[in-house]
């Protein structure tokens, strides 16, 4: 089976200044999804990007660079766009893959094994896409209703007790695997029978901002940092 990886990385941040090369535990942020990549055992990995500073950082970690057309790379453009032009790029050299697996750069706390545990699950069962995601504990969801709130995922009357609610996943951004004609067919990250990759809780945190980074940072220190510098 053959797998190949595109990491999406355009160069503006509002919220952040040069996010995805933002210095994070001592290496740019996106040298960590490259590296988890290339220790997980996802193929080739490749970088879509508008910026020539993060394709070069990128290419210092080993990863291809793919240069991503201003016109799919504005703030309007979807993650789907610019997996399907570096998907074409890529068949151009190296043929169709049989899964594409797309990590998030802003999500640093995943691990290798991660990803490999998202490419066994993808290669052992009969999935045509997967995403990864945490379990939600404890966590009740309201919304503002014309008549006042009103609970989402559980009714308010008639609470449970925690052990008795049926297990609910959350889509943590973290990485995804699809195969090409997904992508294709519904111009989605999704379709056909859909799986999923557990991941501890705190792994689900992302940096979009200044204080995502310091909690982002903190966590890496506490629970990850040791093993992955080794």
């Amino acid at each position: 089976m053959k797998i190949c990886t595109i990491i999406l990385a355009r160069g503006g941040s509002k919220s952040l200044l040069k996010k995805n090369i933002i210095d994070f535990c001592g290496k740019p942020l996106i040298a960590w999804t490259i590296e988890d990549c290339q220790q997980g055992e996802a193929g080739h990995v490749y970088v879509s990007s508008d910026s020539g500073e993060i394709l070069e950082v990128s290419t210092r970690y080993g990863a291809i660079p793919i240069d991503r057309p201003f016109s799919i790379s504005g703030d309007n453009a979807t993650s789907e766009s610019g997996w399907l032009h570096a998907l074409n790029l890529i068949e151009e050299k190296e043929g169709t893959p049989d899964w594409i697996l797309a990590p998030q750069v802003t999500s640093p706390l995943r691990t290798a094994d991660d990803i490999r545990r998202g490419i066994e699950t993808a290669l052992s069962k009969d999935y045509d896409s997967l995403f990864s995601c945490s379990i939600a504990e404890d966590l009740f969801f309201w919304k503002k209703q014309s008549n006042g709130l009103g609970s989402v995922n559980y009714d308010w009357r008639n609470r449970k007790r925690r052990q008795d609610f049926d297990k609910q996943y959350i889509e943590n951004g973290s990485f995804y695997l699809f195969r090409p004609q997904v992508l294709r067919e519904n111009n989605n990250r999704f379709g056909g029978k859909i799986g999923i990759v557990e991941m501890e809780f705190w792994k689900m945190f992302e940096i979009d901002s200044q204080e995502d980074l310091r909690m982002c940072t903190a966590l890496m220190k506490e629970f990850l940092l040791d093993r992955k510098i080794k």
